[in-house]
C-alpha cells in the first residue's frame, strides 16, 4: 500500500528553537565535543545534471518499474518555472537529488533520492529542509509526498521528518505496487 503523507511546515521561529535545543542538548550531553558535521552545498540542477539525476532515479528509486524520470523529463522539470530540482553534487558526482513542485497553497515532493553509498549522512534531511524552506518562503504550508509501500526505510525517513501517513493508494506505481 502506497502511503501518501502530508506535513504542515513549522514556522521558521519554531524550527529555529528546535535546532537550537538540539545543539544545546548535544553540547551538554557529551564528555567531549564531537566534530561538527558540515553538509555539502545544495544547488539548483542544470541541464548538464539531467543524465545523472535520471540514472539515480532509475537505479535507486524506480527499480522494478517503467523508467519515468528519463533525462528528457528531468530536463523539462529543471526548466519548469514552478519546480525546483535541487542537488548535492560533490567532487564531480551526484550524491543526492530532490524535486519539488510548488502550487499556490500546496507543494509536492516529487522525487527524493540519495546514492546508496551516501545514505545515512544527512543528505536527504538536508535536501528536504532546503526544499521546505523554499515552500515556506512561497507561503505554502503543506507538502505532499508519496513513497512506495515496499520501502520501509523511506516511510521511516519521512516520518522522522514530521510527515504523516494520510492514506494508501492501491497499485499507484505502475499499476502493480502500492
Amino acid at each position: 500500500a502506497q502511503p501518501t503523507t502530508r506535513k504542515k511546515i513549522p514556522s521558521p521561529k519554531m524550527r529555529a528553537l528546535f535546532v537550537l535545543f538540539c545543539i544545546h542538548h548535544d553540547y551538554h550531553s557529551r564528555a567531549s565535543v564531537a566534530p561538527v558535521l558540515v553538509l555539502p552545498a545544495i544547488r539548483l540542477a542544470t541541464s548538464d545534471d539531467a543524465h545523472a539525476i535520471a540514472a539515480l532515479s532509475r537505479d535507486c528509486i524506480e527499480q522494478g518499474l517503467a523508467w519515468k524520470y528519463t533525462p528528457q523529463r528531468v530536463r523539462a522539470l529543471i526548466r519548469h518555472p514552478s519546480v525546483n530540482v535541487a542537488i548535492v553534487h560533490v567532487h564531480g558526482g551526484l550524491h543526492a537529488v530532490g524535486i519539488m513542485e510548488y502550487g499556490l497553497t500546496v507543494a509536492h515532493l516529487v522525487l527524493l533520492g540519495v546514492q546508496p553509498t551516501q545514505r545515512h549522512k544527512g543528505l536527504g534531511r538536508h535536501l528536504v529542509s532546503w526544499l521546505e524552506a523554499c515552500a515556506r518562503t512561497a507561503g505554502i504550508n503543506r507538502i505532499d509526498v508519496e513513497c512506495r509501500a515496499d520501502n520501509p526505510g523511506a516511510i521511516a525517513f519521512y516520518r522522522a521528518q514530521g510527515y504523516r501517513v494520510q492514506g494508501v493508494v492501491s497499485r499507484y506505481y505502475g499499476g502493480a505496487i502500492d
